[in-house]
């Protein structure tokens, strides 16, 4: 057999060997797909059933009938739309305050040189070791004596303070840029808040971005935060409004489940509109590109 010959079939074994590789890498990836988008496709599937079809044993996989007033429903059986309003308002002061607090605190532990500098850092670290069940009840006291209970304050002020895992991101990001830009602009007469605005924040829209995507998260989808503080049905978030239709007797699991789709949808479409800001910020090399 020539070389050439043998080139071929060695060429044409490897296209064969990648491509069954392929197949298999697909179909594990679509198994695990189907397992993880199942539960969403059975939210969605009791979303637009009627209770008396939900009821049914051995459940339906696919709806008899499509029953998608319950979506009307919804928004008849509760005021979602103040709901959603106030978990908007909450939710826009809670991504304001920690790119801001976050942003401008972990530009100082990266690029101010001061004393005890370290020392206070892994003292910010240690605190992510420490539970937030811990720090509930006395918070909660803080807050009562303070006299901000049945108010958004609780939920608003400490998103001002910063928080040390985002700290930590930020920070790690931030050591990646370039001591030479921050230098130069110190020579030209740039004071610090100058350098963190108009180098260290350009420079840092990937992180700085990660760090909305986690806080509008946890924000959007905080249950236990209002559920302490808040009384007055009128202040409710949209976690807090899913609970009216819990009943003690039976529970309306269509509206409760037509309420879930439309509470998760937001979530779904803003990570994948940012998913590529995402990616990048989780990337701590990413602050010396460019």
């Amino acid at each position: 057999m020539s070389v050439v010959g043998v080139k071929k079939n060695y060429f044409e074994s490897v296209k064969v060997k990648r491509r069954i590789t392929n197949i298999i890498v697909f179909t594990i990836l679509a198994t695990g797909s189907i397992l993880l988008l199942s539960p969403m496709w059975w939210m969605f599937a009791t979303s637009v059933k009627s209770m008396q079809e939900i009821m049914v044993y051995p459940p339906t996989f696919w709806p008899s009938e499509w029953h998608l007033g319950n979506y009307i429903e919804t928004f008849k059986a509760a005021p979602f739309w103040r709901y959603t309003l106030n978990t908007l308002f909450l939710t826009f002061f809670a991504v304001f305050a920690n790119t801001l607090s976050n942003s401008f605190i972990a530009y100082g532990f990266a690029k101010i040189k001061f004393k005890g500098r370290n020392v206070w850092f892994a003292i910010l670290l240690a605190t992510m070791m420490l539970p937030g069940f811990v720090t509930l009840i006395p918070q909660y006291v803080m807050f009562a004596k303070l006299g901000w209970l049945n108010t958004y304050l609780p939920l608003i002020i400490p998103q001002f303070f910063g928080g040390a895992f985002f700290i930590f991101l930020l920070r790690q990001f931030y050591l990646t840029i370039p001591n030479e830009l921050l230098e130069a602009a110190k020579i030209d007469g740039a004071s610090h808040f100058y350098i963190w605005l108009r180098i260290i924040v350009p420079l840092s829209k990937p992180a700085i971005a990660t760090v909305a995507i986690f806080t509008f998260n946890g924000s959007w989808n905080d249950f236990l935060g209002p559920l302490l503080y808040l009384n007055d049905e009128s202040l409710y978030t949209l976690q807090l409004g899913l609970q009216v239709f819990k009943g003690q007797v039976q529970t309306q699991w269509n509206f409760l489940m037509a309420g879930s789709i439309m509470v998760l949808l937001p979530v779904i479409i803003l990570f994948f509109i940012f998913q590529r800001y995402f990616i990048e910020g989780m990337n701590l090399t990413a602050g010396s590109k460019g």
